[in-house]
């Protein structure tokens, strides 16, 4: 995003956010002296510094991505994600503003991983005798959250059941369904992938219907911004379900809810099945590779939480946790991640993309 559509989503933001800056005097243990600091809920702001920043931070080398966070004396702040621990070429500051690195590692797309990756996947996984394993082959309807993939996919997995009317789709990301824009409409998916001993076409359970292009760095002098990693199979609900196994969260709901900082979440995947995270950073705009190319996502949704996420967990559905009738909203399309971070897209892009609303309870 530019610097002066930063500065106007800023401004249309500050309606309902307070829009003030003050500066934290000498003394102050929250935060360095002679650093200006954001108020209490000032988020509209530190986006509009981030994204004013964004083109020159991500320049560094060793720069992975930005967000806005929450520091450690409670009040927002830039986040600025590292490859490495020697990253030479920050500022000292944004604008006065103190910001805060966080060693993440580089992002990756976490899903069609090289049929060598040791996650636990392959025939035998297939044939497992765990009902559960998110991994195996599934009768029909399968269930969501387990692995999937389009015919040249190695394996990612089913994040829901959609629905545009009568129509019924399955939800995945595009490197899932789409074969990073090398598939063609009307290509199998198959349950589970390939990895997993999936076989074209007795595992098929849908074809591609539509996807969101990824448009990488290269040719490009600069990186394109994609907002989503999406892709939607045509179905039907003889053949998929909306729940996950009987060990997940569940039945995701219809109704969605928008990311918060600190925000408890949950998901289950193929490869990791069910585990708890908590959103540590909005508005994250990051550098992703790809098995064949970078490419650049803007306005996405952080997560953290150790073992969150892991190769082939692409595609699951991040939903709120806890209990009660806030818990399993659809928060983020999960699509990539770190050695300590998992990305989602906002779910409501996604599903506005396709006109689409989750089939839940």
């Amino acid at each position: 995003m530019s610097k002066r559509n930063g500065v106007r989503f800023a401004t249309l933001a500050a309606a309902v956010v307070l829009d003030v800056l003050f500066f934290r005097p000498i003394g102050d243990p929250a935060v360095a002296p002679g650093f200006l600091s954001f108020a209490h809920g000032d988020f509209a702001a530190a986006m509009a510094l981030q994204e004013s920043h964004n083109q020159d931070l991500l320049g560094i080398p060793g720069v992975a991505g930005t967000a806005v966070g929450i520091g450690m004396n409670g009040l927002p702040v830039v986040k600025v994600y590292l490859a490495h621990t020697r990253v030479l070429g920050l500022p000292a500051s944004l604008d006065g503003h103190e910001f805060v690195t966080e060693v993440t590692g580089r992002f990756h797309a976490l899903g069609d991983m090289p049929s060598s990756a040791e996650d636990g996947g392959g025939p035998a996984a297939a044939r497992s005798g765990d009902d559960t394993d998110p991994r195996r082959s599934f009768p029909r309807p399968v269930p969501i959250g387990v692995s999937t993939g389009q015919v040249d996919v190695t394996a990612g997995t089913i994040a829901a059941r959609v629905v545009s009317g009568e129509d019924v789709f399955a939800l995945s990301n595009n490197h899932v369904y789409a074969n990073r824009n090398a598939a063609n409409l009307g290509d199998r998916i198959l349950q589970p992938g390939t990895v997993d001993g999936g076989v074209n076409p007795d595992d098929a359970i849908g074809t591609l219907h539509d996807y969101e292009p990824i448009r990488f760095c290269a040719p490009f002098p600069t990186c394109p911004s994609n907002r989503i990693d999406a892709a939607i199979a045509a179905t039907s609900t003889d053949q998929l379900g909306n729940s996950t196994p009987s060990n997940g969260y569940g039945t995701p709901r219809s109704t969605t809810t928008a990311a918060r900082l600190g925000m408890e979440v949950q998901k289950y995947g193929r490869t990791t099945g069910h585990t708890t995270g908590k959103i540590t950073g909005i508005n994250a705009t990051l550098n992703v590779g790809f098995r064949d190319g970078t490419a650049r996502f803007v306005g996405q949704i952080m997560i953290s939480g150790g073992g969150f996420s892991g190769p082939g967990d692409s595609g699951s559905l991040i939903v709120s946790g806890g209990s009660g009738a806030n818990a399993r909203q659809p928060v983020g399309l999960l699509f990539a991640g770190s050695q300590s971070s998992t990305v989602a897209n906002p779910i409501d892009v996604v599903l506005k993309r396709f006109d689409v609303t989750i089939d839940g309870s």
